[in-house]
């Protein structure tokens, strides 16, 4: 299926006008960028030779950042330490613009910081600082008296969780009844805790190592995907589901029954590092934007193509988008 030029900007207008509500795990991702010559005489270990280091949104914050990017207005709920990484994040986000008034400290949790370090485009090690005990009632409750205040005033809701503790049950289940009593739509993108308490959302999102961890089902074929989708249809009763497969693109069935299989349109592949992310944001955006499913999978796994050509968790503007599509669709 092509998606002509025209159809494209009419979508990205569209979704110029949305508000996003992204809750979940915050993270500051710290790139150590430079290159290797020799091994350490210390240890068997090589010796990277720093050129510059940055900083950047990560988890939850790289799909707000990744929102932004697409034209739309992102609002954000989550978590951050009294620390510098926080006060760094929440610094970055006035920086691009983006609202941290849904980001709540929490002197029992430390800001989760991934430090990577890469050298001549390859990721020779990561270093996480992170706590992922999950958050207690009192911040249960300021998140509940703010996603209530907001509600009103969004298009979706996307349920970005990293298993760092914000996406407790009780959390999961506010959102999803908010999002049913003022019709809203809603995404998730699980992890292994609480897989299966996103009950009548919009769509889901795992990848096919989660969804075979989850359920205990390897994927060997094609069929193996639809047998897969229906039984997360039959336990979560959503209304799409959506299973990335890396390299392969993704597979998508609907509550009718209906499944297609959307290729991968990456060409070079330097770094997959925030790929789920952009496309969890380009799906909710797309479909808030009535897009029907197929068409926002496949604008999706194109912002998927242009942020893989990229090192760092990084984003997809939508020119970036327009020109890999007709790229693709002159081949």
């Amino acid at each position: 299926m092509n998606i002509e030029e025209f159809t494209l900007n009419k979508i990205f207008e569209s979704i110029a006008s949305k508000k996003i509500l992204v809750v979940g795990d915050l993270m500051l991702d710290h790139y150590i960028i430079g290159d290797v010559d020799r091994i350490s005489p210390e240890a068997p270990v090589q010796v990277v030779k720093v050129e510059k280091e940055k900083f950047g949104p990560g988890g939850a914050a790289n799909v707000a950042q990744n929102i932004k990017a697409l034209g739309a207005e992102p609002l954000i709920i989550g978590t951050v330490g009294n620390d510098q990484s926080g006060n760094q994040l929440r610094q970055i986000f006035r920086d691009n613009n983006i609202s941290d008034e849904g980001i709540f400290y929490s002197s029992l949790r430390p800001t989760t910081q991934k430090t990577r370090v890469i050298a001549r485009n390859q990721q020779l090690v990561r270093i996480d600082f992170e706590k992922d005990d999950e958050i207690d009632s009192e911040m249960y409750k300021e998140i509940k008296n703010f996603a209530e205040k907001i509600i009103p005033e969004i298009d979706g809701i996307i349920l970005q969780d990293y298993n760092k503790g914000l996406l407790t049950k009780e959390l999961i289940h506010l959102f999803t009844s908010l999002a049913q009593k003022h019709n809203k739509f809603i995404g998730v993108d699980p992890k292994a805790r609480n897989f299966f308490e996103y009950k009548n959302v919009t769509f889901f999102k795992p990848n096919k190592h989660e969804a075979e961890k989850n359920l205990q089902f390897e994927i060997k074929s094609d069929e193996d995907l639809k047998v897969i989708a229906q039984k997360l249809m039959d336990k979560l009763s959503c209304r799409y589901v959506v299973i990335t497969l890396g390299s392969k693109g993704m597979f998508i069935c609907d509550d009718q029954n209906n499944s297609w299989q959307i290729p991968t349109f990456s060409q070079e592949v330097y770094d997959v590092s925030g790929a789920g992310d952009t496309v969890i944001s380009t799906l909710m955006l797309a479909i808030t934007a009535n897009c029907d499913i197929k068409t926002a999978s496949i604008i999706a796994n194109h912002a998927a193509g242009v942020v893989c050509g990229k090192v760092g968790a990084a984003t997809a503007s939508p020119e970036e988008i327009l020109y890999s599509l007709k790229k693709w669709n002159n081949k």
